[in-house]
């Protein structure tokens, strides 16, 4: 191929990813020539509404995954934790870029840290894992939903509207916006989504050629990690609609798994614990799935 087409989201943080995928196929492959297919997907016009209510993050997908299959592009570039855990149709994730920080932001004007805010601060946040472990440290707060990009998000914060939103580490960072950090949210207390930080490039099952193209591209600590992550929360029927936490760790030749399972109205959580090879990370998430099934989480599971 002389030519690979990119499908993105128009976002700013969309645009840095796939800028940063294309930059990274031009320093693989010298003679390649990258075309960047901005789009809008549904899940970014209804920002009105909470995801769980309009069919989840895999609307963010839907108009690039058509994309493919029309022959508008070869393949499309995403935030890893916005991809379902069972792909939709003839797809593949062909590379996992190496992971970014995974953890979530505490950003404010006033506050320094979570523990400065005052009783019932509001804050901004419309992911129910967030506000699952919000609500079990802090369950004085005051929770509002909060959608829309990164920096619409900060106008509302900056406006007054919140005294403090909770926004992932990495898209801020990747914005060069990580000054607006005030205290990073990290494990055990604050477990990330699944694959929280991972960049993944999408491209139609049996294209060889695209697939080879996109293999270098892949960094197999992180697949591993996320691997794990990911089976956690697909055996826990994972998605949108419910509080799920996962976040692997590579030493060596071993994966460690926290998991967590929450309730976004009571901050109830129920944790799992578990460790192997990397040679089984799908066999590691099940197993701490089963753990947390076994330690009361399908009580908190639709």
């Amino acid at each position: 191929m002389q030519k690979i087409r990119l499908a993105t989201r128009e976002s700013a943080l969309a645009l840095w990813q796939t800028e940063h995928v294309a930059a990274r196929l031009r320093e693989a492959h010298p003679d390649l020539e990258v075309e960047l297919v901005p789009m809008t997907t549904r899940g970014d016009q209804a920002i009105d509404q909470p995801l769980v209510e309009i069919g989840g993050k895999g609307l963010f997908l839907k108009e690039l995954e058509v994309a493919m299959l029309e022959g508008r592009a070869d393949a499309a570039v995403h935030s890893l934790k916005d991809v379902p855990m069972e792909l939709d149709g003839p797809f593949e994730l062909a590379a996992i870029l190496e992971r970014a920080d995974p953890f979530d932001a505490f950003v404010s004007v006033k506050y320094e840290a979570l523990e400065e805010l005052p009783f019932g601060a509001k804050v901004g946040t419309s992911s129910l894992r967030r506000q699952a472990l919000l609500r079990a440290h802090r369950p004085d707060l005051v929770l509002v939903d909060l959608r829309g990009n990164v920096n619409t998000r900060l106008a509302k914060l900056d406006a007054g509207d919140y005294d403090a939103i909770v926004l992932a580490c990495a898209g801020l960072q990747r914005l060069g916006l990580g000054e607006r950090i005030r205290e990073r949210l990290t494990a055990p207390r604050f477990i990330p989504a699944a694959a929280q930080g991972a960049v993944t490039v999408e491209c139609k099952q049996g294209d060889a050629e695209v697939h080879a193209l996109l293999a270098v591209l892949d960094h197999g600590p992180t697949r591993a990690c996320v691997r794990a992550e990911r089976a956690m929360t697909r055996t826990l029927g994972g998605s949108c609609h419910v509080p799920i936490a996962a976040y692997a760790t590579l030493n060596k030749e071993k994966i460690s798994l926290e998991g967590l399972v929450g309730d976004a109205k009571t901050g109830q959580t129920v944790r799992g614990y578990a460790s192997g090879p990397v040679s089984e990370p799908d066999k590691l998430g099940e197993q701490v799935a089963d753990m947390l099934v076994a330690r009361g989480a399908d009580a908190l599971l639709p």
